[in-house]
């Protein structure tokens, strides 16, 4: 294990820890329960739980990499992302099956994720010769941006 360079990679390492750990939480100040206005997607029961576990899967997957990226293992970092976010991961998770129910927007941002966390990967492994955390940080906030842009977009319900 490498200890991190400097103290603004710790720093960029924490904000990303704490952006992703965000995801999902609703503000609350103690009073009425806010609206919530996301866009409701509609899937049958099976198939809604089925996509829940594949999103807590990637948020898994990206504390993992937070971990990886941590100890400057770049080329484990790259290895989770693309086996559980990249664009490889798509016929395990479902995808072909889940996007007939998604929304265009939703399947786009989908896309983007999975492309983005491909790309984060061959970056991570580009660091692993050079060292510099900076360009596999950036790329992994692009991936989360993704999950961000769905999430506070989309909401999945069962059919009725």
């Amino acid at each position: 294990m490498r200890p991190l360079r400097s103290l603004t990679n710790l720093l960029l390492l924490a904000g990303i820890a704490l952006a992703t750990s965000a995801i999902g939480a609703a503000p609350h100040d103690g009073h009425a329960a806010v609206s919530d206005d996301r866009q409701a997607v509609s899937l049958p029961a099976p198939m809604r739980t089925h996509m829940l576990a594949n999103m807590r899967d990637h948020l898994e997957a990206m504390g993992e990499i937070q971990a990886a990226l941590a100890d400057e293992d770049f080329t484990a970092a790259a290895d989770i992302a693309e086996s559980r976010l990249g664009m490889s991961s798509m016929e395990e998770h479902g995808a072909s099956r889940m996007a007939r129910f998604m929304p265009e927007g939703m399947r786009e941002i989908g896309g983007r994720m999975h492309r983005s966390a491909s790309k984060f990967a061959r970056i991570s492994r580009d660091a692993e010769v050079t060292g510099d955390l900076r360009p596999p940080l950036e790329a992994l906030a692009g991936v989360n941006r993704q999950c961000v842009a769905c999430h506070a977009g989309y909401r999945a319900v069962v059919a009725e």
